[in-house]
């Protein structure tokens, strides 16, 4: 009797963006688990905060106890829903909640997440979940034909993104958006001879996506200036120099970090080390970028600007 075969796991589920100027960029698709795990935590979150108005307001004496449960309610919404919106806007397609589980919504073309996106998608959100929810915890009142309704609706809503190949519920698919997984810290080869100040500093993958190689010879060439043989003022001005350069790519590319203005030198040389090895990499898969607008514009070069 032949032993039985081994057992295939199923593959990552891979997103590959095509952005207009044409460079793939691949993210895994996020599971139902890790986005159950997210929405657990803002819930949560905006539970908590209900709770603490709710507590100012009794204790203020603005709300009897009879009415605890429609401003209970009233106040879910009016948090949850400019929540969600708000904190995906402002934070690049990310909740505290997907935060947590290391998520991150984005557009399916590659561009920039917009707010009229995230708005359908979070809105569409008060169908697939709140509003099925809050039913389903009032079910025992409704009569059988209204709770045979929710439950096809509820499987209807849970049927699509389990149905979905890339797991997109219905506000992802008329919003045009992804959730995907962020991809995890790396450690590069070439950085283990690197000299100490590389713990200090430590780059993931989406902050190694802003910059080309155009860019890293900018960078390499001030950091190969020779400070001993400047006169005072040469040195106070390169000084500054590295001091404003290193403040720009840390915003542009949110390192959330910390980055004392006398580190600018060994966060700039980190940084180089990293990015260098992170484009060879890249081109060696056939992904070699120019310049810092491989990702802003459809194929044109930009004006090469810092």
């Amino acid at each position: 009797m032949s032993p039985p075969a081994p057992r295939k796991e199923e593959p990552p589920r891979i997103i590959e963006i095509v952005p207009p100027e044409g460079v793939p960029i691949r993210f895994d698709v996020a599971g139902l688990g890790a986005r159950f795990v997210a929405q657990l935590a803002d819930i949560l979150l905006s539970l908590a905060a209900v709770i603490a108005v709710m507590a100012l307001l009794f204790l203020s004496e603005l709300i009897p106890m009879t009415g605890l449960v429609t401003v209970g309610a009233l106040l879910f919404f009016a948090i949850r829903a400019p929540y969600y919106i708000l904190a995906e806007i402002l934070m690049n397609g990310q909740t505290f909640g997907k935060r947590l589980s290391g998520l991150r919504v984005i557009a399916v073309d590659g561009r920039s997440l917009s707010p009229h996106a995230v708005t359908v998608r979070n809105l569409m959100k008060e169908m697939e979940v709140f509003v099925p929810g809050t039913l389903l915890l009032t079910s025992a009142s409704l009569s059988w034909p209204a709770a045979l309704l929710l439950m096809a609706w509820i499987s209807v809503l849970l049927a699509v993104p389990l149905l979905n190949p890339m797991r997109q519920r219905l506000g992802d698919i008329l919003a045009g958006t992804y959730v995907v997984t962020l991809p995890v810290p790396i450690l590069l080869p070439d950085l283990a001879d690197a000299p100490q100040d590389q713990g200090r500093f430590n780059f993931l993958p989406h902050h190694l996506d802003h910059y080309g190689r155009y860019e890293l010879q900018t960078l390499e060439s001030l950091l190969q200036a020779n400070r001993d043989a400047m006169g005072r003022g040469a040195a106070a001005r390169h000084d500054d120099n590295l001091r404003r350069v290193a403040a720009t790519i840390a915003r542009r590319i949110g390192y959330t970090g910390r980055l004392d203005p006398d580190a600018a030198e060994a966060f700039l040389r980190v940084f180089y080390r990293t990015q260098r090895a992170y484009l060879e990499n890249r081109k060696l898969f056939g992904d070699a970028r120019e310049d810092k607008f491989h990702r802003s514009q459809g194929g044109k070069s930009g004006p090469r600007g810092g």
